[in-house]
């Protein structure tokens, strides 16, 4: 019995310090959660955005190179024209 009154009481501290997380209290709070998710939605949307245009630079830049094949060498050639402007 006595084993059984150390375990639920070590139980009951395991549970108050997994309330005590800082995730459980964000979602303990429904404002707290939306500002959150806002949050992150902005910062995925900006890593989004980076990293496509970073994508899309280093394709353009390897397709320049490849100016011996003709389709592709065309296709390269105006996507670095449309990415350097007038």
């Amino acid at each position: 019995m006595d084993r059984l009154h150390r375990d639920l009481g070590r139980l009951a501290d395991e549970v108050g310090a997994f309330n005590a997380h800082r995730l459980v209290r964000v979602h303990n709070n429904v404002w707290r959660l939306m500002w959150w998710q806002f949050l992150r939605g902005l910062a995925f949307g900006l890593g989004t955005v980076v990293g496509a245009t970073a994508l899309v630079s280093v394709v353009a830049l390897i397709l320049g190179q490849i100016e011996f094949i003709p389709i592709i060498g065309e296709i390269a050639r105006a996507i670095i024209e449309e990415i350097n402007g007038p």
